[in-house]
């Protein structure tokens, strides 16, 4: 078994030294659901949440997580990010998030990708629990990783 390059020889945390690898360009995809009832779906979709337009928020909310997972999760590097894309898309049942990251780097952007649509997802959340207690936040998965 390889040893666990997270670790040092007495088993401490540390961050992985990433500066022997190659600078390639790197994108991650993530995406995930939150499930709603049909009346919070139609609020959503006719504007007329009490705190805003819902989906336009969650966006930007996980475009700005993605800038700052490095500061959120002790091991992750600090990315020259190119770009952040989050797409939310109202669903009969929900909305799905899709949010995928691209940088110029040493290592990759799984966690910044995992990390914007889990706080678009959460976003959605908290601007939706005054009118839905049945939410449920779902199979927020990495969909695709690539070295370009």
């Amino acid at each position: 078994m390889n040893k666990f390059s997270h670790t040092d020889e007495q088993g401490k945390a540390r961050m992985v030294d990433v500066g022997g690898k190659p600078v390639q360009q790197r994108s991650a995809t993530s995406r995930g659901f939150i499930s709603l009832n049909p009346q919070t779906v139609a609020l959503i979709r006719d504007n007329q949440m009490k705190k805003g337009d819902v989906l336009t928020v969650a966006e930007i909310a996980g475009i700005q997580s993605a800038k700052r997972t490095h500061e959120l999760i002790p091991l992750c590097h600090p990315l020259q990010i190119t770009k952040v894309e989050v797409v939310t898309s109202l669903q009969k049942d929900g909305v799905e998030v899709t949010a995928t990251v691209k940088c110029i780097g040493q290592t990759g952007v799984e966690m910044e990708a995992l990390m914007a649509a889990s706080v678009a997802l959460l976003t959605i959340y908290d601007m939706c629990k005054a009118v839905d207690k049945e939410m449920v936040i779902r199979e927020v998965v990495l969909a695709e990783k690539k070295k370009h």
